[in-house]
Order: C-alpha cells, then sequence, then structure tokens
C-alpha cells in the first residue's frame, strides 16, 4: 500500500521583549530559577494582567511579512487545564478571534522546489512555567521563570507530506522571525520550539488518518528525525491491524523513537473561553499601517533582486539572506567596493563579494565556531581585499594568504601585502625571463608540447607559478607562454 503522511507544524515562537505578556517581569533566559516571576506570573489573587504593546506589535509585524489577514480586534481567551507549572490552573492564549488569520509562507526545498504552506492561524499567548524534576530528592521544583513569557503559536494547515518538507518549512518561518527581529530564534533556549502533529492515509485522496502530537522539540534534526520515526510507527502498526490512539508522544533523542507522554486533548477540553480580565486588543487601520511601514526587505524579495540586479546564482544569493546579519555585511562589502564609482561592474563585484562571503570567511567562522554577529573581519577589510585581487595587486591564491594573515590578527591588508611582498609579478619582462628559465629546464616537455600534447602546457604554467612563490599574474603567464612555445 502506498502510505501517505500527513503532518501540520505548531510552531511556538518567543517574542523578542524586555518584560512578559502580562507583566513587567524580565524574559532574560538563565537567571536563578524564580527571580524573574511577579506576583501576577505567581498567580496571587488580585493580581491584574496588562497585555504588552511590544509583543502586539511584533505579532502584528509576523502577520504583516506572510501577507495574513491581521485582525483589527483580536481577544485572549483562557485555556483551562491544570498542571503543576501553572499556578493559574489556565493559560492566557486566544482562540476564537487570534491576532493574525490565514496566512501563506512559499518554502524553497533542496531541490529548488517551491511549496506554498498554509498558515491558519498565529495566536499570542503566554509560556507556562518549568517544572524541575532532578533539583530535588523526591520532590519536584517548579520555577517560574518562563511564566508569562509572550509567545506566537504559528499553526499550519495539515498540508505538508514528509519530514523534509516539515523541515524546510520550520527553517523558513526560523529565518523570517529572526529576519524580522521577532524573535532570537535560540532553539537552546528554547525561545523557537515545535510540536508535531502526523498521521497517515492509504493515500492522498483517503480520509485523514488520527493524529498524534509530538511535543516541543528544539532542534530541526530531531524534528526530521521524530517525524520520521512517527510516520513508521504508524504504518507498521496499521499494516498490523492495529489502531492509532490520538495522544501526544514525546521524542526520545537517545533511543530516536517516541513514546507515549498523555491522551490528546480536543479544543472543547480547554473549556476555552473570553478572559474577563483583558479587554479585546485593538489596531485601528491607522497603527497598522504604521507597523507595515517598518517591515524590511524581506529575504525573498532580497534574494530576488540579488539574482535579478546583481545577476548572482540562486545559490548564491539563498545564501546570502539565509540570516539578515549575513546579509547587511555582503551590503556592506558590496557598497564599499562601489564607492569607487564602478557601478557598471556591480554584477563582477558582487559575485566576487558573494565568493568570499560563502567561502573563505564562512570556513573561517566555522572553524572559529563563530556567528557572523561576532565576526571579526570589518566589511572594509574584506572590500579592500578583493580590491587588490580586482586592481590586480593579489593573485587569487596570494589573497588567500592575506585573508589567513588578516584573520590571525597579523594586520590590515596593504600592510601585509607590504611586509611579505606579496604584490603580484606582472611586469613581462620579468615573467619572460622567468619563463624561459623554465622552459630551459624542461626541454622534453617542452618538446612533448611542440608535438601536441596539449596537456604539457598546464605543467610548464604550474612551474613558472611554482618559480615565483605564486606571484607571478598567472593569466600574463599563460599569455606569454603560449606565445613563446609558439
Amino acid at each position: 500500500m502506498s502510505w501517505q503522511a500527513v503532518i501540520g507544524l505548531e510552531i511556538h515562537v518567543q517574542l523578542a521583549t524586555q518584560s512578559k505578556l502580562f507583566s513587567v517581569a524580565p524574559t532574560a533566559y538563565g537567571a536563578e530559577a524564580n527571580t524573574q516571576t511577579s506576583w501576577l506570573d505567581a498567580a496571587l489573587p488580585g493580581t491584574l494582567p496588562v497585555p504588552n504593546r511590544e509583543a502586539v506589535r511584533l505579532a502584528a509585524l509576523f502577520g504583516l511579512a506572510i501577507d495574513a489577514e491581521v485582525a483589527e480586534r483580536s481577544i485572549f481567551a483562557r485555556k483551562n487545564y491544570f498542571y503543576p507549572d501553572l499556578p493559574k490552573g489556565y493559560q492566557i492564549s486566544q482562540y476564537e478571534t487570534p491576532i493574525v488569520g490565514r496566512g501563506q509562507l512559499d518554502v524553497r526545498l533542496d531541490d529548488d522546489r517551491v511549496l506554498s504552506v498554509d498558515i491558519i492561524r498565529a495566536h499570542l499567548e503566554e509560556d507556562a512555567g518549568k517544572s524541575l524534576h532532578d533539583a530535588f530528592h523526591g520532590a519536584t521544583g517548579i520555577d517560574l521563570n518562563r511564566a508569562g513569557t509572550p509567545l506566537i503559536e504559528i499553526v499550519s494547515a495539515p498540508c505538508l507530506h514528509s519530514p523534509e518538507e516539515a523541515v524546510a518549512y520550520l527553517r523558513t518561518v526560523h529565518q523570517l522571525v529572526r529576519w524580522l527581529g521577532v524573535s532570537d530564534g535560540n532553539m537552546q533556549e528554547g525561545s523557537f520550539r515545535c510540536d508535531a502533529n502526523v498521521s497517515v492515509r492509504p493515500g492522498p485522496d483517503a480520509p485523514l488518518g488520527t493524529r498524534c502530537e509530538i511535543k516541543n522539540v528544539n532542534s530541526f534534526r530531531f524534528v526530521e528525525k521524530a517525524i520520521a520515526f512517527e510516520i513508521e510507527r504508524q504504518i507498521r502498526a496499521l499494516e498490523n491491524g492495529e489502531t492509532i490512539v490520538q495522544e501526544t508522544r514525546l521524542y526520545d533523542a537517545a533511543a530516536n523513537r517516541t513514546r507515549p507522554m498523555r491522551s490528546k486533548e480536543d479544543a472543547e477540553d480547554y473549556r476555552y473561553f473570553p478572559d474577563p480580565d483583558l479587554p479585546p486588543i485593538v489596531l485601528g487601520a491607522g497603527e497598522l499601517e504604521r507597523i507595515r511601514a517598518t517591515l524590511p526587505e524581506l529575504p525573498w524579495q532580497r534574494a530576488a533582486r540579488y539574482q535579478d540586479a546583481l545577476k548572482l546564482s540562486a545559490y548564491d544569493a539563498h545564501k546570502l539572506t539565509e540570516d539578515r546579519a549575513l546579509s547587511e555585511y555582503f551590503e556592506s562589502v558590496l557598497a564599499a567596493l562601489l564607492l569607487s564609482g564602478a557601478a557598471e561592474r556591480a554584477p563582477q563585484l558582487a559575485k566576487q563579494a558573494a565568493n568570499w562571503i560563502n567561502g573563505e570567511l564562512a570556513s573561517a567562522l566555522n572553524d572559529a565556531e563563530l556567528d557572523i554577529r561576532a565576526n571579526p573581519l570589518a566589511p572594509a577589510e574584506l572590500a579592500q581585499l578583493i580590491a587588490r585581487v580586482e586592481d590586480g595587486t593579489l593573485s587569487g591564491k596570494l589573497a588567500k594568504e592575506v585573508f589567513q594573515a588578516i584573520w590571525a590578527g597579523d594586520g590590515g591588508v596593504d600592510q601585509i601585502i607590504d611586509q611579505r611582498g606579496l604584490k603580484q609579478v606582472t611586469d613581462t619582462g620579468a615573467i619572460d625571463a622567468m619563463l624561459a628559465e623554465v622552459l630551459a629546464q624542461f626541454p622534453d616537455q617542452v618538446a612533448k608540447y611542440r608535438a601536441g600534447d596539449q596537456k604539457i602546457f598546464q605543467f610548464l604554467v604550474g612551474q613558472a607559478m611554482k618559480a615565483t612563490k605564486g606571484k607571478a599574474n598567472p593569466t600574463i603567464v599563460s599569455e606569454r607562454l603560449r606565445q613563446m612555445m609558439g
């Protein structure tokens, strides 16, 4: 039987606010337990929630970026359930009238296909606290530092059909929220995590199967592995005549399997009702337009511009727009290169900048385990290095040597070139003299070339470059050598 997997994701994104969704308690990660907790977060009687205006703005900004319906009037609701780290006995969320309604996000897959993912809603809600099962012998502690942390939960339609599609969509949302500054997207700190709803059915026209929810996975790799395991588990169970039970499951990364956590609730089990302590959020058309005016050029728009205006390949354009800080770095390098007024050479210079950033710089950052935000190489410095290749001062090989010296902190571009005597040799007289010595040193190879063995040519070019320790201009070397050998 040809089974089809059906996957929907609920992505929890922590909003980049200084304080919580309904209190003034801070949201900084890593503080001692219960030191970032207000009376409201601890659910003391008599405390009342006040919505965080910045959280509302960030949610609306995300909605506008995915061209969604952003509600001018949305309502907070109480989602009732009982858990030790939720002292109120309910979570303040949104249900029937969320701030962000239906939208769409185009996702570029590894094979360059574009998948349009329907987003059903993105609603504001507060996070719960955390149970500390290992902190006390024979007891469980409660840390309320996360209680009340502002989230948007982005709910996709069940329109994904493989672990790879799910991860591609997850990466695209991660890229977008970081690009917008809506969230830092730090998965290790729980700022970006997802629940995956997975079911299988015997073909694309069959009714949807019973879904299981894999809870709180905060790694792209683990999401892919958890979904893959769950698909295989459900197929195996159905083919053995078993019934899939709707439930919430946990992913055990060590064993690479999912296991039951609790039976899955439906929406009616949460007994949603409008929160009587909170008025509706009202965003007038004028305020929405002011938020829309702050939308930056989005990553897919910038990638298209790079391809159209700068003639970069799709690979380079998408690599450079995976991260906004990386893209801004590229823009600064290109701007510095274009200061000389060579606007007509923008595509060529952009390609050079892309090659260095996606090549040598990316490798150096990776080796040093640095993010682009901690990159010690200023854009102007990389631009200067590229300029020295463009004006013939450096060959490509020597430029890489200079790059490594800059990276090691040995000085600036021109300083290193002067100190190490790395200027490229372009004097044709000097090159001719050196080539004459090479030809005299390898008479048999010269004879073979003249007898028709063209492969020998590159050998002789290599010997010439070796003789000058890589300093000779390879283009001039090739031209002069070809002339000298007839």
